[in-house]
């Protein structure tokens, strides 16, 4: 299993079409919302364009979710990048939405992808999944 939690063999249809619902819930509300600016913006911040995988942080460099960690001062190293529901929390953000981020950097891109095309690729999917567009 990865630190997203995804799992490939479902056999029940219901249960992924409700969690496919409860991710696009939390990117639609309030906090998905705040936390997807803010990443942007902490990603805009970054010195070198790049992201890692499978870590929050690694010798200096970020995933994603720990763009928006660093820009606030979170001890990263103290986190579990594999237990979702404490990052989650310490993100204020939903659980299915810590997944999808730890899924969307870590696994969504091409299998020899490079840290500069993962910071390419997530900036992308943030900006596509803000209510009100970016412009920059």
């Amino acid at each position: 299993m990865s630190r997203s939690g995804y799992i490939d063999d479902m056999d029940d249809q219901w249960s992924f079409i409700r969690w496919r619902g409860a991710v696009a819930s939390a990117l639609r509300g309030k906090r998905g919302q705040a936390v997807l600016r803010e990443m942007l913006a902490a990603m805009d911040a970054l010195p070198e364009k790049r992201l890692v995988s499978y870590e929050l942080e690694a010798e200096g460099s970020f995933c994603a979710l720990g763009t928006v960690g660093q820009k606030r001062g979170v001890d990263m190293k103290a986190l579990d990048p594999e237990d979702y529901d404490t990052v989650a929390a310490k993100f204020d953000i939903a659980t299915p939405l810590a997944q999808e981020i730890f899924w969307m950097n870590d696994e969504a891109g091409p299998w020899k992808e490079t840290p500069e095309e993962r910071f390419v690729r997530m900036r992308a999917w943030v900006v596509s999944n803000l209510k009100e567009p970016h412009h920059g």
